[in-house]
Protein backbone atom coordinates (compact mmCIF):
# COMPACT_ATOMS: atom_id res chain seq x y z
CA UNK A 1 0.00 0.00 0.00
CA UNK A 2 1.81 3.31 -0.87
CA UNK A 3 1.73 5.68 2.12
CA UNK A 4 -0.97 7.46 3.91
CA UNK A 5 -1.23 10.26 1.80
CA UNK A 6 -1.87 14.04 2.82
CA UNK A 7 -4.77 13.58 4.79
CA UNK A 8 -3.07 10.74 7.34
CA UNK A 9 0.06 12.49 7.32
CA UNK A 10 -1.16 16.17 8.27
CA UNK A 11 1.38 17.72 10.18
CA UNK A 12 0.04 19.37 14.07
CA UNK A 13 0.00 22.94 12.79
CA UNK A 14 -2.24 21.99 10.03
CA UNK A 15 -5.06 20.54 13.26
CA UNK A 16 -4.78 24.54 14.79
CA UNK A 17 -8.09 25.60 15.12
CA UNK A 18 -10.15 22.79 13.99
CA UNK A 19 -13.18 21.43 16.08
CA UNK A 20 -12.91 18.69 19.22
CA UNK A 21 -13.82 14.97 17.51
CA UNK A 22 -16.90 13.73 19.25
CA UNK A 23 -17.01 10.47 21.08
CA UNK A 24 -19.95 8.86 21.87
CA UNK A 25 -20.42 6.61 24.90
CA UNK A 26 -21.95 3.59 22.87
CA UNK A 27 -23.21 0.83 25.40
CA UNK A 28 -22.11 2.01 29.14
CA UNK A 29 -22.09 -1.46 30.44
CA UNK A 30 -19.05 -1.92 27.61
CA UNK A 31 -15.61 -1.23 27.79
CA UNK A 32 -16.29 1.99 25.92
CA UNK A 33 -16.25 4.42 29.21
CA UNK A 34 -12.82 3.08 30.28
CA UNK A 35 -11.29 3.04 26.79
CA UNK A 36 -11.95 6.44 26.76
CA UNK A 37 -10.76 7.27 30.18
CA UNK A 38 -7.35 5.51 28.94
CA UNK A 39 -6.98 7.58 25.32
CA UNK A 40 -7.68 10.80 27.27
CA UNK A 41 -4.69 10.47 29.69
CA UNK A 42 -2.74 9.07 26.60
CA UNK A 43 -3.64 11.73 24.43
CA UNK A 44 -3.83 14.81 26.76
CA UNK A 45 -4.25 18.10 24.65
CA UNK A 46 -2.65 16.29 21.77
CA UNK A 47 -6.26 15.94 20.08
CA UNK A 48 -8.71 16.82 21.63
CA UNK A 49 -11.84 15.43 21.45
CA UNK A 50 -15.15 15.48 23.93
CA UNK A 51 -17.25 12.39 25.08
CA UNK A 52 -21.03 12.58 24.87
CA UNK A 53 -22.58 10.20 27.94
CA UNK A 54 -23.88 9.92 31.24
CA UNK A 55 -20.69 10.81 33.79
CA UNK A 56 -22.37 8.15 35.97
CA UNK A 57 -21.00 5.35 33.61
CA UNK A 58 -17.38 7.24 33.66
CA UNK A 59 -15.45 4.42 36.09
CA UNK A 60 -15.58 5.51 39.77
CA UNK A 61 -13.02 8.84 40.66
CA UNK A 62 -12.47 9.48 36.59
CA UNK A 63 -10.98 12.83 36.36
CA UNK A 64 -13.64 14.98 34.02
CA UNK A 65 -14.92 18.49 33.46
CA UNK A 66 -18.30 18.84 32.10
CA UNK A 67 -18.64 21.40 28.91
CA UNK A 68 -21.59 23.01 27.85
CA UNK A 69 -20.69 23.14 24.11
CA UNK A 70 -18.36 21.47 22.39
CA UNK A 71 -15.64 24.49 21.64
CA UNK A 72 -14.56 24.02 25.35
CA UNK A 73 -13.37 21.03 24.74
CA UNK A 74 -10.34 22.53 24.22
CA UNK A 75 -9.80 24.54 27.08
CA UNK A 76 -9.93 21.61 29.50
CA UNK A 77 -7.01 20.99 31.14
CA UNK A 78 -4.98 17.77 29.65
CA UNK A 79 -5.47 15.71 32.55
CA UNK A 80 -9.26 15.70 32.32
CA UNK A 81 -11.92 14.01 30.07
CA UNK A 82 -14.28 16.56 29.01
CA UNK A 83 -17.32 15.38 28.93
CA UNK A 84 -20.55 16.90 27.39
CA UNK A 85 -23.38 15.45 29.14
CA UNK A 86 -26.24 12.86 27.99
CA UNK A 87 -28.10 11.84 30.78
CA UNK A 88 -29.30 8.01 30.79
CA UNK A 89 -32.41 6.48 32.12
CA UNK A 90 -30.52 4.29 34.62
CA UNK A 91 -26.64 3.05 35.79
CA UNK A 92 -24.68 0.73 33.75
CA UNK A 93 -22.96 -1.77 35.77
CA UNK A 94 -19.77 -3.16 33.68
CA UNK A 95 -20.66 -6.18 31.90
CA UNK A 96 -24.54 -6.33 32.43
CA UNK A 97 -26.22 -4.33 30.03
CA UNK A 98 -29.79 -2.57 31.10
CA UNK A 99 -32.46 -2.78 28.44
CA UNK A 100 -33.86 0.86 30.18
CA UNK A 101 -30.58 2.24 28.80
CA UNK A 102 -30.97 0.97 25.24
CA UNK A 103 -32.87 4.46 23.91
CA UNK A 104 -29.63 6.62 25.58
CA UNK A 105 -27.46 5.05 23.19
CA UNK A 106 -29.32 5.33 20.21
CA UNK A 107 -29.82 9.09 21.29
CA UNK A 108 -26.15 10.09 21.48
CA UNK A 109 -25.23 8.67 18.49
CA UNK A 110 -28.42 10.99 17.09
CA UNK A 111 -27.03 13.50 19.04
CA UNK A 112 -23.87 13.46 18.10
CA UNK A 113 -24.30 13.21 14.28
CA UNK A 114 -25.91 16.70 14.55
CA UNK A 115 -23.07 18.01 16.40
CA UNK A 116 -20.82 16.86 13.75
CA UNK A 117 -23.29 18.15 11.10
CA UNK A 118 -23.79 21.49 12.33
CA UNK A 119 -19.86 21.98 12.66
CA UNK A 120 -19.48 21.59 16.25
CA UNK A 121 -17.35 19.04 15.57
CA UNK A 122 -14.73 18.10 13.27
CA UNK A 123 -15.55 13.96 13.48
CA UNK A 124 -17.35 11.55 14.81
CA UNK A 125 -16.02 8.46 16.68
CA UNK A 126 -17.94 5.72 17.90
CA UNK A 127 -17.43 3.38 20.88
CA UNK A 128 -18.88 -0.36 20.51
CA UNK A 129 -22.30 -1.13 20.64
CA UNK A 130 -24.26 -3.83 21.27
CA UNK A 131 -27.31 -4.79 18.49
CA UNK A 132 -28.71 -6.84 20.26
CA UNK A 133 -29.62 -5.15 23.61
CA UNK A 134 -30.40 -2.08 21.58
CA UNK A 135 -32.85 -4.09 19.65
CA UNK A 136 -34.25 -5.68 22.83
CA UNK A 137 -34.85 -2.32 24.81
CA UNK A 138 -35.56 0.61 22.17
CA UNK A 139 -36.45 -1.40 18.95
CA UNK A 140 -33.54 -0.68 17.25
CA UNK A 141 -33.91 -1.52 13.59
CA UNK A 142 -31.05 -1.25 12.46
CA UNK A 143 -28.36 -3.98 11.51
CA UNK A 144 -25.51 -2.04 12.99
CA UNK A 145 -24.15 1.57 13.57
CA UNK A 146 -23.17 2.10 10.04
CA UNK A 147 -27.11 1.92 8.87
CA UNK A 148 -28.54 3.90 11.56
CA UNK A 149 -25.97 6.53 10.59
CA UNK A 150 -26.78 6.62 6.94
CA UNK A 151 -30.08 6.60 7.84
CA UNK A 152 -29.49 9.72 9.98
CA UNK A 153 -27.44 11.29 6.95
CA UNK A 154 -30.26 10.75 4.61
CA UNK A 155 -27.57 8.50 2.53
CA UNK A 156 -28.35 5.37 0.80
CA UNK A 157 -25.54 3.45 0.43
CA UNK A 158 -22.13 3.75 2.40
CA UNK A 159 -19.17 1.21 2.24
CA UNK A 160 -16.89 -0.02 5.24
CA UNK A 161 -13.61 0.04 5.34
CA UNK A 162 -11.24 -1.28 8.13
CA UNK A 163 -7.78 0.33 7.88
CA UNK A 164 -4.26 0.19 9.38
CA UNK A 165 -1.34 2.05 8.83
CA UNK A 166 -0.50 -1.22 6.39
CA UNK A 167 -3.76 -2.05 5.10
CA UNK A 168 -6.87 -0.87 3.94
CA UNK A 169 -9.46 -3.14 3.06
CA UNK A 170 -13.55 -3.06 2.15
CA UNK A 171 -15.95 -5.50 2.06
CA UNK A 172 -18.16 -5.57 -1.00
CA UNK A 173 -21.24 -7.86 1.14
CA UNK A 174 -20.70 -7.61 4.98
CA UNK A 175 -22.89 -9.21 7.58
CA UNK A 176 -24.75 -12.02 5.14
CA UNK A 177 -24.26 -16.05 5.21
CA UNK A 178 -21.23 -17.42 3.05
CA UNK A 179 -23.99 -18.87 0.94
CA UNK A 180 -26.17 -15.59 -0.21
CA UNK A 181 -22.89 -13.84 -0.95
CA UNK A 182 -22.63 -15.19 -4.59
CA UNK A 183 -25.75 -13.58 -5.19
CA UNK A 184 -25.71 -10.56 -3.36
CA UNK A 185 -22.08 -9.71 -5.40
CA UNK A 186 -23.81 -7.84 -8.39
CA UNK A 187 -21.82 -5.58 -11.28
CA UNK A 188 -23.84 -2.63 -9.41
CA UNK A 189 -22.92 -3.45 -5.80
CA UNK A 190 -18.82 -4.23 -6.82
CA UNK A 191 -19.18 -0.66 -8.95
CA UNK A 192 -20.87 1.06 -6.27
CA UNK A 193 -17.89 -0.17 -3.52
CA UNK A 194 -15.53 0.82 -6.02
CA UNK A 195 -16.56 4.27 -6.63
CA UNK A 196 -17.29 5.28 -3.09
CA UNK A 197 -14.19 3.59 -1.74
CA UNK A 198 -11.82 5.40 -4.57
CA UNK A 199 -14.05 9.14 -3.78
CA UNK A 200 -13.14 8.41 -0.22
CA UNK A 201 -9.62 7.71 -0.57
CA UNK A 202 -9.42 11.37 -2.56
CA UNK A 203 -11.39 12.76 0.31
CA UNK A 204 -10.51 11.45 3.09
CA UNK A 205 -7.28 9.96 2.88
CA UNK A 206 -5.66 12.43 0.21
CA UNK A 207 -4.89 9.67 -2.58
CA UNK A 208 -4.77 11.83 -5.32
CA UNK A 209 -4.68 9.01 -7.58
CA UNK A 210 -5.94 5.53 -6.16
CA UNK A 211 -5.01 2.60 -6.95
CA UNK A 212 -7.61 -0.15 -5.98
CA UNK A 213 -7.07 -4.06 -5.70
CA UNK A 214 -10.01 -6.02 -6.24
CA UNK A 215 -10.09 -10.19 -5.24
CA UNK A 216 -11.70 -12.58 -7.20
CA UNK A 217 -15.06 -14.08 -5.35
CA UNK A 218 -13.90 -17.83 -5.92
CA UNK A 219 -10.21 -19.38 -5.33
CA UNK A 220 -7.53 -18.38 -7.76
CA UNK A 221 -9.91 -15.80 -8.81
CA UNK A 222 -12.57 -18.42 -10.37
CA UNK A 223 -9.08 -20.21 -12.44
CA UNK A 224 -10.37 -19.03 -15.91
CA UNK A 225 -13.72 -20.58 -15.03
CA UNK A 226 -12.35 -23.97 -13.60
CA UNK A 227 -13.51 -22.70 -9.53
CA UNK A 228 -16.55 -21.04 -10.90
CA UNK A 229 -18.09 -18.23 -13.16
CA UNK A 230 -18.16 -14.98 -11.28
CA UNK A 231 -14.98 -14.00 -11.75
CA UNK A 232 -15.03 -13.92 -15.65
CA UNK A 233 -18.18 -13.19 -16.10
CA UNK A 234 -18.90 -10.35 -13.85
CA UNK A 235 -15.99 -9.01 -12.51
CA UNK A 236 -13.37 -8.88 -14.76
CA UNK A 237 -15.62 -7.56 -17.61
CA UNK A 238 -16.75 -4.77 -15.18
CA UNK A 239 -12.99 -3.82 -13.76
CA UNK A 240 -12.12 -3.48 -17.37
CA UNK A 241 -15.50 -1.23 -18.23
CA UNK A 242 -14.07 0.84 -14.82
CA UNK A 243 -10.62 0.69 -16.02
CA UNK A 244 -11.69 2.38 -19.53
CA UNK A 245 -12.95 5.15 -17.89
CA UNK A 246 -10.05 5.90 -16.06
CA UNK A 247 -9.82 4.36 -12.79
CA UNK A 248 -6.59 2.46 -11.70
CA UNK A 249 -7.97 -1.24 -10.68
CA UNK A 250 -6.31 -4.33 -10.52
CA UNK A 251 -8.07 -7.43 -11.00
CA UNK A 252 -9.59 -9.79 -10.02
CA UNK A 253 -7.17 -11.29 -7.89
CA UNK A 254 -6.83 -14.12 -6.12
CA UNK A 255 -6.86 -13.51 -3.03
CA UNK A 256 -4.63 -15.75 -1.19
CA UNK A 257 -1.55 -13.96 -2.75
CA UNK A 258 -3.01 -10.28 -2.45
CA UNK A 259 -1.81 -9.67 1.33
CA UNK A 260 1.68 -9.99 1.44
CA UNK A 261 3.79 -7.00 1.87
CA UNK A 262 4.90 -6.77 -1.79
CA UNK A 263 1.61 -7.19 -3.09
CA UNK A 264 0.48 -5.04 -0.77
CA UNK A 265 2.74 -1.95 -1.48
CA UNK A 266 1.17 -2.65 -4.67
CA UNK A 267 -2.31 -0.48 -4.00
CA UNK A 268 -4.37 1.53 -1.49
CA UNK A 269 -6.83 -0.46 -0.80
CA UNK A 270 -8.42 -3.95 -1.22
CA UNK A 271 -12.22 -4.67 -2.31
CA UNK A 272 -13.37 -7.39 -1.57
CA UNK A 273 -16.23 -9.99 -2.20
CA UNK A 274 -17.03 -11.13 1.34
CA UNK A 275 -16.21 -10.12 4.81
CA UNK A 276 -14.15 -12.89 5.97
CA UNK A 277 -12.21 -12.41 2.95
CA UNK A 278 -11.20 -8.68 4.05
CA UNK A 279 -11.05 -8.58 7.63
CA UNK A 280 -8.88 -12.03 8.29
CA UNK A 281 -5.78 -10.00 6.42
CA UNK A 282 -6.24 -7.09 8.64
CA UNK A 283 -6.72 -8.79 11.70
CA UNK A 284 -4.27 -10.90 11.18
CA UNK A 285 -1.46 -7.87 10.09
CA UNK A 286 -2.74 -5.29 13.18
CA UNK A 287 -5.20 -6.97 15.71
CA UNK A 288 -5.24 -4.19 18.02
CA UNK A 289 -4.90 -1.14 15.85
CA UNK A 290 -7.69 -1.20 13.59
CA UNK A 291 -10.09 0.95 12.62
CA UNK A 292 -13.94 1.11 10.86
CA UNK A 293 -14.30 3.83 8.95
CA UNK A 294 -17.77 4.65 7.36
CA UNK A 295 -17.05 5.66 3.69
CA UNK A 296 -19.81 7.50 1.82
CA UNK A 297 -20.79 9.88 4.89
CA UNK A 298 -21.25 13.69 4.64
CA UNK A 299 -19.40 13.59 8.01
CA UNK A 300 -16.14 11.77 8.94
CA UNK A 301 -17.05 8.27 10.96
CA UNK A 302 -14.75 6.03 12.45
CA UNK A 303 -14.82 3.01 15.19
CA UNK A 304 -12.70 0.39 17.06
CA UNK A 305 -12.24 -2.42 15.78
CA UNK A 306 -13.88 -4.60 18.54
CA UNK A 307 -16.96 -4.98 20.53
CA UNK A 308 -18.40 -4.16 23.97
CA UNK A 309 -16.16 -6.34 25.52
CA UNK A 310 -18.48 -7.28 28.12
CA UNK A 311 -16.54 -10.46 29.87
CA UNK A 312 -13.99 -7.70 30.84
CA UNK A 313 -15.72 -4.67 30.81
CA UNK A 314 -14.97 -2.99 34.49
CA UNK A 315 -11.63 -5.14 35.27
CA UNK A 316 -9.48 -1.99 33.75
CA UNK A 317 -7.84 -3.79 31.48
CA UNK A 318 -9.21 -3.20 28.20
CA UNK A 319 -6.51 -1.93 25.74
CA UNK A 320 -7.46 1.32 24.45
CA UNK A 321 -4.99 0.82 21.06
CA UNK A 322 -7.84 0.51 18.72
CA UNK A 323 -9.84 3.48 19.81
CA UNK A 324 -6.70 5.92 20.13
CA UNK A 325 -6.14 4.76 16.18
CA UNK A 326 -9.71 5.55 15.29
CA UNK A 327 -9.43 8.87 17.29
CA UNK A 328 -5.90 9.77 15.21
CA UNK A 329 -7.37 8.60 11.69
CA UNK A 330 -10.80 10.62 12.35
CA UNK A 331 -8.64 13.87 12.96
CA UNK A 332 -6.57 13.17 9.97
CA UNK A 333 -9.70 12.63 7.80
CA UNK A 334 -11.59 15.52 9.25
CA UNK A 335 -8.10 17.90 8.41
CA UNK A 336 -8.03 16.42 4.84
CA UNK A 337 -11.53 17.11 4.04
CA UNK A 338 -11.08 20.72 5.24
CA UNK A 339 -7.55 21.06 3.04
Amino acid sequence: MSGPGKGAGAEAGEFRGLPPLVLTCGDPSGIGPEIAVKARARLGAELPFFWLGDPRHLPPDTPHAEIATPAEAARVAPDLLPVLRHDFAATAPPGRPDPANAQGVVDAIARAVDLVQGGQALGLVTAPINKKALKDGAGFGFPGHTEYLAALAGVGRVVMMLACPGLRVVPATIHIPLSEVPGALTAELLEETIRITRDGLIRDFGVEAPRIAVAGLNPHAGEGGAMGHEDERMIRPLLARLRAMGMDLRGPLPADTMFHAAARAGYDAAVCAYHDQALIPIKTIDFAGGVNVTLGLPFVRTSPDHGTAYDIAGKGIADPASLLAALRMARQMGAARRM
